[in-house]
């Protein structure tokens, strides 16, 4: 691997593996609302929030993390005015205080706050538009949770930007599954310590809150009911765990994936889960969740952030692969493991962000580790056969079109069902 490359698979680690509290779609909108309120310089009589519906479907179902419980865009939103500092990225809303949440109940109450679907746009995407008096500030969020495209003063352009810089954040289209693999095996492991020791760190702690605490519906813990001994059932357990205080608003920070949160625990837990019971050395760990993290952000970017597709599916199958990688595992092992994996429960849907994350987690893990299991002993599914192919990229092509395209329809159908129309 040239210096070129190396260069960008580094950087598009550092881009993507960052901290984010809470279900990341309520708190970009709290990031918007933050950054628009401190544009205005005031508090906002009334905030109105335009999103794309794969906003409005991820934020539906889950609880705002320091809201008392809240949920909606709406909490979001006021939460972020009342007491967001943008400074903090996607921990935004990591300070709010009691007194920040009683604050947010009574305005949320007096409907300070509306929110409407905007058609048209890409799937990621969040304009808060917030008014006091004469004076109003608007803030777009577009393409990433934390890309501020647009900023506006008084019905006045102050700032905007394109889409993300390739130069500074990587260029994703340059992945490829041997590549990644070359660059796993290559790359030095101070460059990447940082990164994914926080990612280990961040993301084991959310596990262990959700298996030890009741959090949502327990999923973790039920599993770890189920076989707290198989070492398959613990990977699960402690991916769904990370979920189950997640989406129930524990304000604890994961490390993201794909811009998701749910994404980087399923990325991370069942790896670590693995090499804790194979008692493998930090470094042979560190380089499978290198292969974990740029294999599921490969996937992701023939899908989208934001699909009807459920990106635990794209996760699941690439922390199998990085099982693999602990076990020795070669690129033709790896490249099994994904379409086995892919092929299994790629059908899995998106329908927001809720409870029942952790359970599709587990499901996804649950195929992951079957599809290496399979792998290990020559086994796949075979080549030709529905999206399937042997040739492994042209697989996870033919699974990016149909999540991106083919579910279209899908998508519009969920976010109907969900707001009642």
């Amino acid at each position: 691997m040239n210096q070129l490359q190396y260069d960008n698979y580094l950087n598009i680690l550092k881009e993507e593996l960052i901290p984010a509290m809470g279900c990341t779609e309520p708190i970009a909108i709290a990031l918007a609302a933050a950054k628009a309120r401190q544009i205005l310089g005031e508090m906002p009589e009334h905030i109105m929030i335009r999103c794309s519906g794969n906003i409005i479907k991820n934020v539906k179902g889950v609880v705002v993390p320091n809201s008392g419980g809240q949920k909606g865009v709406e909490v979001a939103a006021i939460l972020g005015a009342v007491a967001g500092k943008p400074d903090l990225d996607l921990q935004v809303i990591s300070q709010a205080t009691d007194e920040d949440i009683k604050i947010t109940r009574s305005l949320y109450q007096k409907g300070i706050c509306t929110c409407e679907l905007e058609k048209g746009v890409e799937n990621l995407y969040i304009r808060a538009f917030l008014t006091a008096g004469s004076k109003s500030a608007a803030v777009e969020i577009q393409t990433k949770h934390n890309h501020i495209s647009k900023i506006e003063k008084n019905n006045k352009l102050i700032f905007q930007q394109s889409n993300i810089q390739t130069n500074t954040s990587g260029d994703k289209t340059q992945l490829n599954i041997r590549n990644i693999l070359d660059f796993a095996n290559e790359v030095k492991i101070k460059d990447i310590e940082e990164i994914i020791g926080r990612q280990v760190e961040y993301n084991s702690a959310i596990s262990e809150e959700g298996l030890v605490h009741n959090w949502s519906s327990q999923v973790g813990q039920t599993l770890m009911l189920l076989g707290k001994n198989d070492i398959r059932i613990k990977a699960r357990a402690a991916a769904a765990a990370g979920s189950d205080a997640r989406m129930d608003g524990c304000p604890l920070p994961v490390i993201i994936n794909s811009g998701s949160g749910n994404q980087g625990i399923t990325c991370t837990m069942p790896v670590v889960v693995y090499a804790k019971d194979l008692k493998a050395g930090k470094d042979i760990l560190y380089r499978a969740l290198v292969l974990t993290n740029l294999l599921s952000l490969h996937q992701k970017r023939y899908i989208g952030n934001l699909s009807a597709y459920c990106g635990a599916v794209s996760a699941g199958a690439a922390a199998a692969c990085g099982i693999a990688y602990l076990h020795g595992a070669d690129y033709d092992i790896i490249g099994k493991t994904l379409i086995n994996a892919i092929g299994n429960v790629g059908g899995i849907v998106c329908d927001g962000a809720k409870a029942s994350c952790a359970a599709k987690i587990s499901s996804a893990v649950d195929a992951g580790i079957l599809g290496y299991e399979m792998a290990v002993r020559n086994l796949s599914f075979p080549f030709g056969e529905g999206l399937v192919e042997e040739d492994y990229e042209q697989t996870l092509k033919n699974i990016g079109r149909m999540g991106r395209q083919g579910m279209k329809s899908t998508d519009i159908e969920i976010l109907n069902i969900m707001i009642g129309q």
